[in-house]
Formats: C-alpha cells, sequence, structure tokens
C-alpha cells in the first residue's frame, strides 16, 4: 500500500505545482510559475555581478532556462542540468542592465515555468512561505548540486564548511547579500550525525524556512532511542540574519546525536520518518540512518546505460569533520533487521508547517501518509530483512540487471574507494599524534570506541574499520551472492555457478592490479594492493589505534620490512583490550548497549 501511494504522490505532483507555488520574485502578468519552481540567487542582484539560478521540477526534466534582461535580450549562458526527480536546471548570468529580468524553464521548446526578478534596488521581500511541494524540490536539488562530480570522481572536503564557502558549489553562497559566507562566519563544522542538519538549517536560512529539531536518548540493548519535544528555529528577515546560521547551528549540533535519526521506524516524535523504497522517493537530501549510529545523506542518482551500471551516490561526514562522497553498496550502507535498538532505513526530515493558530508543527506519520507535499509515510523497510533490502534498492540503482562482471568490478570499485578514504583518514592521526608527541590518546571502554569525544572520536577508526571489514566480506562472497540470488544479474543463458566461477577467475587477477599507498613513518610511500589487504583481514581487526604507527594501522607483518620504519605502539593495557574486542570486528557486528 505504501508504494501505491508514493506511485499517486508521483502522478498527482504536476497538478500542485500552481496550487502550491513554486516560490519566486514578483512575476508579469504573463509569467507564471507552471510546474518549476525557480530560485533567483543573490536575492538582491546588482547590475555587473553575478546572478544564480536555480530552476526544479519533480514533473520532467527541464530543457534549458532562457533569461531575458530588461531591454528583452536573451542573457542566458549554458544550462547545466541534473537528473532527477526531481529534475533541475542551473543557469549563470551577469546581467548588465537594471530593471526587470525573465526567466523561462523550457522543455521540448515549450514553457513549463517562468519567473522574473529584478536587478538593482532593495532586496524583494521573500515569498517563500514554508516547506512544501516546491522548496523540497529546490532543497534536493541544491544539495544534488552542492555535491555533483562525475561519479568515478573520488570526492571529499576537509569539512562541510569548505563545501559550503565554494561557490561554484553552494549555489546559495552569499544569497543574504550580508557577507554572511565570509570565512569563519559558519561555526564549527558538523560531524555525521549533526551535518543533515547542518545543511537544512543552512537551506532554511537562506531562504527564511524554519528547521526543527530534539534532543534524543541513544537507546538501550532492547529499545531504540526516543525524542523530547520538537525545537523549532525560524531565522529572522533583515541585518539580524547575517549570524543566525552558525548560532543556530551551533545549538543544534549540541543537541542532536548519532541516536537522533535511528528512532523506531513507527516512532512519530522524531526528526525524520521512513519512506518508500521508490525512485520518487529516495531524493537527494534524504538520509541513511544505519543500526549502529552513521549517519550518510542521497546526494546523486546515477541513471544505468547499456555502457555502464547505475550509482546511487551519498556523503557523510567522520568524526574528524571530513566529508566523502561513496556510493550505496552492502560495505557502506549497513541494514540490519535484528537490531533491537535501532530503527534503520532511509529517512526523510519530518516536515515542519504553520498550523492554523500560525504556529509552527511537524506533521504525523498519518498526515504524511496521504499529504501529496512530501514523500508518504511508509514502514516497508521494516518488513525486510538485510538481503532483501539490498536487493530492492540494487534494483532501483539497475532496473535491468548488472552482468555479473560488471557487478564485480562494481563493488571492487567501491571497496578501494573505502581503502582510499581510509588512507587519508590515518593519516589524518598520524598527524595528530606527531604534533602531540608527548601524549597518548586515551582509549575508552567497551561500546564507547564506537561513540566517545574528544581524539579518540576524532583520529580512531574502529567504525570505518569495521565498515571495511564487512566491505571485505561483500566482496568476497558475491561469487555466492550469485549463485543465490541469479535473478539480480544479466546471466545471458549461462549457469549461475559459472558466472559465479568466471567472477571468481578475474578477481584473482584484480585484486593484484588494484592499490593503494600510503605514507610510512619514515615519509616513504608503501603501495598495497587489494590482495594483500584482503590477506591482512585478521590483522585489520586491531588498527584502529592512533597510538600505533601507521605501518601498524595498514596491517604490516611484524619482522616484515615494511613494518621496519615502525616507531610507535599503542601502550599495552590498550592492546589488551583491541584483544577483547576483536570479536565484534571479525563477526562484523557492533555490540548492543
Amino acid at each position: 500500500m505504501a508504494i501505491q501511494r508514493v506511485a499517486v504522490w508521483s502522478a498527482v505532483v504536476g497538478l500542485l505545482w500552481c496550487a502550491l507555488g513554486a516560490p519566486v520574485a514578483a512575476r508579469a502578468d504573463d509569467c507564471d510559475n507552471g510546474e518549476v519552481s525557480i530560485l533567483v540567487s543573490p536575492r538582491a542582484p546588482t547590475p555587473g555581478g553575478t546572478v544564480r539560478i536555480l530552476a526544479a521540477s519533480d514533473v520532467g526534466a527541464i530543457g534549458e532556462l532562457v533569461v531575458t534582461d530588461a531591454d528583452g535580450r536573451v542573457v542566458s549562458k549554458d544550462t547545466e542540468r541534473l537528473g532527477g526527480p526531481p529534475w533541475s536546471a542551473v543557469a549563470t548570468v551577469d546581467p548588465a542592465l537594471a530593471g526587470t529580468h525573465r526567466v523561462e524553464a523550457m522543455r521540448n521548446g515549450a514553457r513549463v515555468g517562468c519567473a522574473t526578478f529584478k536587478v538593482g534596488g532593495a532586496a524583494a521581500a521573500s515569498t517563500f512561505s514554508g516547506w512544501n511541494l516546491a522548496t523540497e524540490a529546490l532543497y534536493s536539488a541544491w544539495i544534488e548540486h552542492l555535491f555533483d562530480a562525475p561519479p568515478t570522481t573520488s570526492l571529499s572536503f576537509d569539512s562541510l564548511q569548505e563545501v559550503l564557502l565554494d561557490p561554484k558549489r553552494n549555489l546559495l553562497h552569499g544569497h543574504l547579500g550580508l557577507d554572511e559566507d565570509r570565512p569563519n562566519a559558519l561555526g564549527q563544522p558538523p560531524d555525521c550525525a549533526d551535518m543533515p542538519y547542518a545543511l537544512r538549517a543552512y537551506f532554511g536560512w537562506k531562504l527564511g524556512l524554519p528547521v526543527a529539531y530534539r534532543g534524543c536518548s541513544r537507546g538501550t540493548a532492547t529499545k531504540p532511542p526516543s525524542c523530547g519535544s520538537v525545537k523549532t528555529a525560524a531565522p529572522p528577515t533583515g541585518a539580524d540574519a547575517r549570524g543566525w546560521y552558525a548560532r543556530a547551528a551551533s545549538e543544534v549540533m549540541n543537541t542532536v546525536h548519532s541516536g537522533s535519526a535511528r528512532t523506531a521506524l513507527a516512532d512519530e516524535a522524531t526528526d525524520f520518518y521512513p519512506v518508500a523504497l521508490t525512485r520518487e522517493a529516495l531524493r537527494p537530501g534524504t538520509v541513511y540512518a544505519d543500526p549502529y549510529g552513521h549517519t550518510l545523506m542521497i546526494v546523486q542518482w546515477v541513471a544505468q546505460t547499456p555502457e555502464r551500471g547505475g550509482v546511487l551516490l551519498a556523503v557523510d561526514a567522520q568524526p574528524d569533520n571530513s566529508v566523502a562522497r561513496k556510493r550505496f553498496w552492502e560495505g557502506t550502507f549497513l541494514f540490519a533487521d535484528d537490531v533491537a535498538s535501532a530503527g534503520p532505513g532511509f529517512k526523510a526530515f519530518r516536515p515542519l508547517v504553520r498550523t492554523g493558530g500560525g504556529g509552527l508543527a511537524p506533521l504525523s506519520n498519518g498526515a504524511l501518509r496521504d499529504d501529496p507535499r512530501f514523500a508518504p509515510f511508509s514502514l516497508e523497510q521494516a518488513t525486510l530483512e538485510p538481503d532483501a533490502f539490498y536487493a530492492r534498492v540494487q534494483r532501483l540503482i539497475n532496473p535491468d540487471g548488472l552482468r555479473p562482471e560488471q557487478a564485480y568490478a562494481d563493488t571492487l570499485d567501491a571497496l578501494v574507494e573505502q581503502l582510499q578514504t581510509r588512507v587519508d583518514s590515518v593519516q589524518r592521526g598520524e598527524t595528530y599524534v606527531r604534533e602531540h608527541p608527548r601524549e597518548t590518546v586515551g582509549m575508552p571502554d567497551g561500546l564507547a570506541i564506537f561513540e566517545t569525544i574528544g581524539p579518540w572520536e576524532d583520529y580512531a577508526t574502529p567504525s570505518r574499520d569495521l565498515r571495511l571489514l564487512i566491505a571485505m566480506k561483500v566482496l568476497l562472497g558475491l561469487p555466492d551472492r550469485i549463485v543465490a540470488h541469479p535473478e539480480l544479474f544479466l546471466l545471458e543463458g549461462n549457469p549461475p555457478r559459472a558466472a559465479a566461477t568466471a567472477v571468481e577467475e578475474a578477481h584473482a587477477k584484480a585484486v593484484e592490479e588494484r592499490a593503494i599507498e600510503y605514507t610510512r613513518s619514515d615519509g616513504s610511500p608503501w603501495r598495497l594492493t587489494v590482495g594483500e589487504l584482503l590477506a591482512r583481514k585478521s590483522a585489520l581487526e586491531m588498527a584502529y589505534n592512533p597510538n600505533d604507527c601507521v605501518e601498524v594501522r595498514w596491517g604490516a607483518p611484524e619482522g616484515s620490512p615494511e613494518r621496519s620504519t615502525c616507531r610507535r605502539n599503542a601502550p599495552p593495557e590498550q592492546r589488551a583490550k583491541m584483544g577483547s574486542y576483536r570479536p565484534w570486528f571479525r563477526e562484523g557486528r557492533r555490540p548492543s548497549r
């Protein structure tokens, strides 16, 4: 039934655009929004300045954006288009004239949306009335553009602030015209659990939209986290808006944590609610909460073609504040149906809307089942075992199925991507320890090795390494998966076992060709093939401690030439604790609270 509601939601979207309104500046009589929402930034364009235009539609692709100036001359440049839903388009213009300009969104030669904006003079009053079909589409489109890059590109940043301060990525950079995005003006960079809130608050800040958040528990061994009453924050107008984001983001980040997204799927006293596993519902900006506390955010879908497989891309933040883009697969998106302390899966922000009395309130699960402005509430994910969950999403990514050799190549690419991001993470820990030569990073006890604060959280890698070890098992288990689930693959008449054998043969060669490189303690580079790292799985079960030298962090055998440059080891009492925790990593599970 949830899937049917999503289909209905998608079908009626086009009828709602005009009724709900795509918010823009004042429009001329012959210029209406149509089915497209158009955002012009900055809100007070000036002659000679740069204007960025973002258009989004849930109905269909946008062909181009045509901008004409006050004299009726076309001044738009090439249109950048991104996939959907929602489909989006971006144009940049440098208006030379003051006066009213016009934006037309075109599809197959027909106009499907139109808006006007004024260049010169005071900023127009914002007409963004709240979270609705139009603003959610613009939010998704803004998120996608923020992290856009070719799917084969390794995309990573030192922090989210680096992304937001880049006007080429951030279409809302300087939108308020208050020098609000100057360096050091955005406060503390967010980590894993904070990042979705930080992005939602930033978008709300620029468009004058309210945001909501709750204080939550972390749950217990038998119970998911539960949350308290909702808190709301609405950006002020005028000059008072300049520093609002830094203050609001700080308050939010001091409140939310890894339990905030892991609430039970049926709970409605939450910041997020579960959505159906459909392409329409899984939009950029949708959050993924894994059962152990890690959070990712969808940023882009890359459609399957006859030449290559499809890709679902997401970003996450680490305790050291770094942000990286990665693809959906079992090694990064952990899912479990037997963790009583978690409500894992894909979730959307629970919308905050105006009540009849003018106040703000989040929508209930019941309301979200039928409100066409938002992705419908669905408990579909609660019915799925992990194998079925992964198969379901893979069908969305590659609806035509994949040849086994392509599936293997994609899985190996994802593992190498994961290894490469670990290179950067381990190196950050090495740099910190070298800069603090008299300090031993304190190691917490038990479950706290995954959830703590301070240098251990920032530079140890237990959560990352647990996911890496799971990812290795996924790669090695692909031949068995082909035999167990031949319906997921394009076998072209070949028996599943023969296809699995071919993948095993390809694997033996490929893992000796693919490699990563890290910097040893003496500054020399060291190359490790994927095959060598797979053979070191046991050593990598105890390689997450930043007090160990970098060679140990990469599993170098004792007495080997590789390890000869090691000059530092974790204290014996820490190694003893790591030994007692080793079964968690060997078995690929985090302990219950």
